[in-house]
Parts: C-alpha cells; structure tokens; sequence
C-alpha cells in the first residue's frame, strides 16, 4: 500500500532553500530532487507495498472480527438492558468494558508491530535512493543536492539542474538487493480502517 511511503520523502531532505541560496552566492554547482518522483518509481516500491498488504492482511481481518464482535455484545447489552436487574447490568457491563480494553491493546500491539515492519521494508529503498543521489552528486561535482518537494521556499527552478531521471537510471542499475527480502516467521502488522467500538453504557 503506498500509504507506507507517505512520510518518507522528508528522509531526502539534503539541504535547505538557504543551502541553495548560499551555493549560487559562492558558484558552486548545484543540483535537485524530486522525491515524490523518486519513491513513486524507485526499484523494490511496489515489492514492498505488495508484501506489506501481505502480511497486514490476517491481522486486519482478526482486528475486524473482534471489533464486529464487540460491538454485537454491546448491541445485545442495549437491547436486553431495560429488562436485566442491576446487579447482571453492572456484571455485563464490566465484561464489554474488560472485552473493549482488550481490543484496544490489540489494536495498539499490532500498530506498533506494523511500524516496525513498515520501516523495514522501507528503510533498504530509501538507502539505496540516498546511495544514488550521493553518488550523482560526487560524479557531478555537486556542492549541493536538494529536494524540490520538501519544505522548500524556491517557486521557479531550471529544470536543467534537475538529476530525478538520472537518479532513477542509477537506481535501476543497482540490481543487487534491488527488492526487500520476504522473512522468516509469523507476519506483523496493523488493521487499518477499524472503527472503534462505542463505549458500553454505565450505571
């Protein structure tokens, strides 16, 4: 899923709009990304995305059992609550509250299991990007690369010093390790797109 790539182009923040402006006050040679471009194409993406829904896909369906699950319990507890005494109120009532926390540990587990795991499909990627762009820019004699698509305050650009088309060929060219490596063991992962049970009424 590319949702996993969202947050990653800050990671190819190289230098500031001041980096650049201080480059063409001194001469020296520039040059810029567009990371979007970048992880949008870069070798191993789409591997890792498919790998990603893979692993995911057992844990989403487990959250959303119990999330339906849940709230059939508290659906029951309305409907029969006018007619139960007191003391099975409270007694059921304490058991969708146990039953909830319980669920929302859950949920909180394998969203953090999940942002391990996203890191490390991820992080070889974006390595191998850096890797390229700093390669490019020791070949080009570059003082400065920076990212066009990050937090930059310059409007207009020559597009001449544009190197995204030259970093995706050498991206591709990089053939060893082009493609993060399945693991061994249970997946992990995190739902997404459970909605959270409602709270079952107190007495």
């Amino acid at each position: 899923m590319r949702v996993i790539f969202r947050a990653a182009s800050a990671a190819l923040v190289f230098v500031a709009a001041a980096g650049s402006s201080l480059a063409a006050q001194s001469g020296q040679k520039m040059a810029y990304i567009r990371s979007s471009v970048l992880l949008e194409q870069a070798p191993g993406r789409v591997e890792a995305e498919a790998q990603f829904d893979r692993e995911t896909g057992t844990y989403r369906d487990q959250i959303k059992r119990m999330s339906d699950s849940l709230n059939a319990l508290v659906a029951d507890f309305e409907k029969a609550q006018a007619s139960l005494s007191a003391a099975t109120r409270d007694s059921r009532g304490k058991a969708i509250q146990a039953r909830e926390a319980d669920y929302q540990r859950r949920t909180r587990e394998l969203e953090q299991k999940a942002q391990q795991r996203q890191a490390e499909l991820v992080q070889p990627i974006l390595d191998r990007v850096k890797q390229a762009i700093e390669d490019l820019r020791i070949e080009g004699g570059y003082a400065f690369v920076f990212n066009a698509d990050q937090g930059s305050a310059i409007v207009a650009m020559d597009k001449n010093l544009d190197i995204t088309d030259r970093v995706l060929v050498k991206l591709r060219g990089m053939t060893a390790t082009s493609a993060p490596r399945p693991t061994t063991g249970a997946p992990t992962a995190a739902p997404s797109g459970v909605t959270r049970p409602q709270t079952p009424p107190r007495d």
